[in-house]
């Protein structure tokens, strides 16, 4: 059986959760995220089955299923949402998962292994004993210790979801 998003007016008021998806996705865009992808996240969060098509996607914001497909593009690349195929048919839904956070934040762990990398390489190219060279030293150790950080906090998560949630 393929998931269908909730229809429009059943069990919510639609005025409040697109209130709800345009207040949430002004929240994300104050916090760096591009207004397209903002949106098509909060849409797809407030969706019940956490799964829309483009078409869906598309009516709900009242935006063009190129913009969609950018949109969905980006959220792709930042492991925020999927693309799956609905059985038997070409058009494909885009999915939130519950796990969300983590995947981005993961993907974030890699983005500071490489400044890491590069941060290393200035400290030896500029010098360690060298005004330049010192402040490239205390950027890692800044990252390092974020990096050690952000494992431990998403330990303690694991953790805290599955007594909290059960998965």
């Amino acid at each position: 059986m393929t998931e269908r998003a909730e229809p429009a007016g059943v069990g919510r008021d639609p005025e409040a959760v697109s209130k709800f998806v345009e207040g949430f996705a002004a929240q994300l865009v104050e916090a760096g995220m591009q207004r397209m992808p903002a949106r098509v996240f909060a849409a797809l969060l407030a969706s019940d089955s956490g799964s829309l098509t483009s078409a869906e996607l598309g009516e709900q914001l009242r935006v063009s299923p190129a913009a969609v497909s950018g949109a969905v593009r980006y959220l792709a690349q930042q492991h925020m949402v999927s693309r799956e195929r609905e059985p038997g048919s070409r058009r494909e839904r885009y999915r939130v998962h519950s796990n969300q956070w983590y995947e981005a934040l993961t993907n974030r762990e890699a983005v500071l292994k490489r400044w890491e990398t590069a941060l290393r390489d200035g400290v030896t190219s500029l010098g360690a004993d060298t005004p330049a060279g010192r402040r490239m030293a205390e950027t890692l150790a800044f990252f390092e210790f974020v990096d050690g950080e952000i494992a431990a906090m998403m330990e303690r998560w694991r953790a805290h979801r599955e007594k909290t949630f059960g998965a």
